[in-house]
Formats: C-alpha cells, structure tokens, sequence
C-alpha cells in the first residue's frame, strides 16, 4: 500500500503516555516514504511492520524526535537524513537488513540522536559492530538498551580514530558497503517529480532476483542502467517472470 496523503490523513494521531503527538502508520505494507509533508505536527512517527527498504525522502521536519521502524526491510539510509529531521533523538531500527559497519555512516548526520536500537540486523554479527556505531554517533547515551559508558569510547577511538583522521582500521571498513538499490524508492521518487512517470511493480520473485543482479554488479554502470529501466516503469532483462529462492534452487516461470 502505498503512503498516500488519504492514508496518513486517516490514520490514528494522538497523544502517546509521553505527551507526544504520534502518528500511527504500523502495518500497512507502505513500501516507500512519500507525502510525510502533511505530517509536520507529529513528534513521533511508528512506521513498524511495514516493507520500507530505504530510511529517508523525509521533508524538513524539525519538530520529529523519535522515529519507530522495527521490522522493516531496511537496507539503505540516506545520507541526507539528518538535513530532514535535525532534532532525532531516538531511532528505533530493530529487525531490518542492514548489513555492513560502513551502510551506518549516514546515522553520524544526526547529532541529536542519543537512543539507537539495530538489533536482529545482520550488521550486529560484524566484528567490533558496537564501537563502529560508537564512533560514528558521538552522542549516543543508549545503544541497543545498553547505557554507552566512556571506557567504550575510548576504545572506538582508540580502534578507530578520529573522524579527520581514521584509522587504517575505519578505513577499511569505511570501504565496505552493501549494493543496494530499492525500486519502490526510484518510482515514488519519479513519481513525486512527474505526473506522467510510471511506477514499476514487482513480484516478490523479481524484486529478489534485481536485488540479486545489483549485489552483483561490476560498476556502477550497470546499477546506473538498472536504477534507468526501473524509474521508466520497466523491469530489467532477466528479472522479468523470474523465481529465485535465497538458496538459488530452481527459477520458473510466474
């Protein structure tokens, strides 16, 4: 379902037990963030139980504090987050995708954000996974609810650097990222700029298999084409009709 500007006018606003205005978006499928302009007198928003696979495309929304997305899909955060909520201070993220130390550095935009939970990420498996988060939100106080004490500071930086000079350690990892690319997130982007673009829609089985194709790709040409072929409403080639489970058993016609 998609968030459209009749969905979140319809949607519960009320005052939660903390005496914020919160907004109520918890299950409905939204596949990508659109049309939250509607939205600005909301201190909270609970995006929880949905199918977002990228955390951005907000508006300027300086009164927002706290954003609630738990099990979601998302593998993506916009590097221009903290330019669109300035005042985050709690961000809830637990049950997504995301993967690698360095698909996290866009979190260091906000410097408001002092409660941060990412756990049932597979990130949380990478080695030194608490100090990266660490060293990369200065202003952290909790982390997955643990309180951050300072011998865990000094051990990020002591691990890591300083953000003007890394370490060759924070290098490294800075040089790791996941492919991602979220097709839903080019169609309602082109939506927004057009009246006359076209939203792509994929099975389940194809968005796996051009999600397969981008993690595989060998330049940033060839996520450049697929990102084309999406935002003009088309499927790329080999994608189309195509059925591949994560253990890559058998493909078949849908």
């Amino acid at each position: 379902m998609r968030l459209t500007v009749e969905l979140i006018q319809n949607s519960l606003s009320y005052i939660n037990p903390l005496t914020d205005r919160e907004l109520d978006l918890r299950g409905h499928k939204i596949p990508a963030i659109e049309n939250l302009g509607i939205a600005k007198d909301q201190d909270t928003i609970d995006f929880t139980d949905n199918d977002l696979s990228s955390l951005g495309n907000f508006p300027f929304f300086p009164r927002l504090h706290t954003l609630l997305l738990a099990r979601n899909r998302i593998s993506h955060i916009q590097s221009s987050l903290g330019s669109s909520v300035p005042n985050l201070t709690a961000l809830v993220l637990t049950s997504n995708n995301l993967s690698e130390l360095a698909d996290l550095d866009s979190l260091r935009s906000l410097t408001k954000l002092t409660h941060l939970t990412l756990l049932e990420n597979p990130v949380t498996r990478k080695e030194n996974y608490r100090y990266w988060v660490i060293w990369t939100v200065p202003s952290l106080r909790f982390f997955d609810y643990q309180k951050v004490k300072d011998v865990e500071r000094a051990k990020a930086k002591e691990l890591f650097g300083t953000f003007e000079e890394p370490s060759a350690l924070a290098s490294k990892i800075k040089g790791i990222k996941s492919k991602t690319f979220d097709a839903s997130i080019a169609a309602a982007t082109n939506n927004a700029s057009t009246d006359k673009a076209i939203r792509v829609k994929l099975t389940d089985a194809e968005r796996k298999r051009v999600e397969k194709m981008i993690r595989e790709a060998k330049s940033m040409a060839e996520i450049t084409r697929l990102e084309k072929e999406l935002n003009e409403g088309r499927i790329p080639g080999g994608a189309l009709g195509a059925s591949e489970d994560t253990d890559g058993d058998e493909r078949m016609q849908m």
